[in-house]
């Protein structure tokens, strides 16, 4: 029951018993399991975990790093960058997706190691600087940690050569950021977590724009072009299966054109029916 739960929730789906129920210690564990680091298109490098995706983007200038995983993931996060041949001093920008315990939980220390930026949207800041979101008191605090600059939606990040574009993707949180960028020959989407995932959708729960918000995001999704889609949690784009493929010589193992419009429509069907049953 254990596996199955925490099978369930790296896919950032919703537990399927009380969460109650729910073995965190258990589930951390499994989430913070090593991965071996890996290129997966031009510049792009996963230097996560085994539950906790975390990406390097390096440059001739310097280097960018998605998500701080969790406050246990550091360790992993510092070796894999060494272990890929980079050093951890020339990372200069920090980006985090959402402000959920496991994936800001680490942002504090790996900002502290590497002297970098924390570049955030404006509606995530507050619970990053607080160490927890305030409409959901569920969810457990990690470390608080300063943002640096804020992020609007469109806006360009360039650094070495290489620009990532800003895409404001709300619902999961109220600021829950996406970016895309060119790599390798591929257009790649860094996707922020799309799935209801116990996230109050009713209004006087704290985030009363959060319907309104999902659907605006699952429409501008669908709308943009993506040949590589990743996400914040392995299992949410099959990230196991494409390494094998492309450990065995599959150059193109995460190349799906059609993989980010299939994920947004499955997330839109089931935030409709959590839609359904919370108002129930």
């Amino acid at each position: 029951m254990k596996r199955a739960i925490a099978a369930a929730l790296l896919a950032g789906l919703a537990a399927p018993v009380a969460a109650q129920d729910t073995d965190w210690v258990q589930v951390r564990r499994e989430w913070n399991a090593p991965v071996t680091p890996f290129t997966i298109a031009g510049n792009v490098h996963y230097v996560g975990t085994a539950g906790i995706a975390a990406y390097l983007i390096t440059t001739p200038e310097g280097h960018i790093l998605i998500d701080g995983a969790m406050e246990e993931s550091v360790p992993q996060i510092v070796a894999n960058i060494a272990r890929l041949g980079f050093r951890l001093d020339d990372v200069k920008i920090l980006l985090i997706n959402h402000a959920h315990w496991d994936h800001s939980g680490g942002l504090a220390e790996l900002k502290r190691l590497t002297g970098a930026r924390l570049l955030a949207s404006a509606a995530d800041m507050p619970a990053l600087e607080a160490g927890s979101v305030d409409y959901r008191s569920d969810l457990g605090p990690f470390p608080k940690v300063r943002v640096d600059a804020l992020l609007s939606d469109g806006e360009a990040i360039t650094l070495g050569g290489t620009t990532l574009t800003t895409h404001l993707t709300p619902g999961h949180t109220k600021g829950c950021t996406s970016w895309t960028m060119r790599a390798g020959g591929h257009d790649i989407i860094f996707a922020c977590s799309i799935t209801v995932a116990d996230q109050p959708l009713v209004k006087g729960k704290g985030y009363d724009a959060a319907v309104s918000d999902f659907r605006a995001t699952f429409a501008k999704l669908k709308a943009i072009k993506a040949d590589v889609f990743l996400n914040f949690h392995p299992t949410g784009f099959d990230m196991e299966a494409k390494r094998k493929r492309l450990v065995a010589g599959d150059k193109n193992a995460f190349v799906d054109p059609g993989e980010l419009r299939r994920r947004a429509k499955a997330a839109e069907a089931g935030f409709e029916k959590e839609l359904a049953a919370q108002k129930r």
